[in-house]
């Protein structure tokens, strides 16, 4: 009896190899970005401000990225100057949420942040003319309410009520301007645009620099377990973006979605054993409607 395999099995054997990877990657990054605030609010509470160590976070991602494609490196200056529009969009994006992220609550910040579906539907619709089908509407008309929801408060405006919430709020707006970017700089490859985002973050963390009270810090001022976290948020950075390139560039945008809402799972178990969060009943209501909203937006480009 021959144990030699059937090629369409072989090929069928391939395709489910890259399905179950491409899923890992992208439940992997939804981890990563899950959990990345923890490492630095560690360094906040040493005394280094979210603008601070973005700085030198990225710094390490760079170089460590930089060193294992130095090649690509070449054509670095036959890059369009489109991509400075990516740059400082993507960059703020990240800066902000990181910042969201260490002085507020969690699973707020999170939420807020996940209402990107919602401006990405309105950006996607009025500038790439993408027609909005009804699951779009729905998952505009259902995260505005989730939203007013969580934010409800006594005699006053559903809106933010602090810093750390805005920043959220422009965060997602953020993502979603940089994810419109992304569609139509379709010619950038996978590693100009990390490293465009990664760039970006550094060069807005440098112009927010002078308007913020707290000074910057002289790298003899670390030990080497802050080093160290720092380092392990650097490799969060980089496996959170390749991995979640590798999933998004082999698995449908909608299942990719869907799959990504992980990270919301991760990041409200971690904000209530690391750091004694919990959510309101309000809360808890507000955001299963942002999550479902976000699930119907996934499918506004399927019916």
């Amino acid at each position: 009896m021959s144990n030699t395999q059937n090629p369409l099995q072989n090929k069928q054997k391939n395709t489910q190899s890259t399905s179950h990877l491409a899923v890992f990657g992208l439940l992997f990054g939804a981890l990563c970005w899950g959990i990345i605030w923890y490492p630095y609010r560690i360094m906040a509470e040493a005394g280094v401000s979210g603008i601070v160590s973005s700085i030198y976070t990225y710094i390490i991602a760079i170089v460590l990225a930089g060193l294992y494609f130095a090649k690509d490196w070449r054509g670095i200056f036959k890059l369009p100057l489109s991509i400075a529009w990516l740059c400082l969009v993507a960059g703020w994006t990240n800066l902000s949420y990181v910042l969201a992220v260490i002085d507020g609550e969690v699973m707020r910040v999170m939420l807020l942040f996940y209402l990107s579906p919602l401006w990405t539907l309105i950006l996607a619709h009025f500038w790439l003319k993408e027609k909005t089908h009804l699951t779009g509407y729905i998952a505009i008309a259902v995260s505005c309410v989730g939203a007013m929801i969580m934010l409800q408060q006594p005699n006053a405006l559903p809106i933010p009520t602090n810093q750390s919430e805005w920043l959220a709020l422009s965060a997602g707006i953020g993502f979603s301007l940089t994810n419109v970017i992304t569609r139509k700089s379709s010619h950038l490859s996978l590693q100009a645009k990390s490293f465009a985002i990664w760039v970006g973050v550094i060069v807005v963390a440098l112009l927010v620099m002078p308007f913020v009270d707290k000074p910057f810090v002289d790298p003899t001022f670390f030990k080497v377990k802050h080093w160290l976290v720092m380092g392990i948020i650097a490799l969060l950075l980089l496996a959170a973006t390749f991995l979640v390139q590798y999933g998004v560039a082999r698995i449908n945008a909608t299942r990719a979605s869907v799959l990504f809402l992980f990270e919301l799972v991760v990041a409200a178990v971690a904000s209530y054993y690391l750091a004694n969060e919990s959510m309101t009943v309000s809360e808890l209501i507000g955001g299963a409607l942002i999550v479902i909203a976000a699930i119907f937006a996934s499918f506004n480009n399927t019916d």
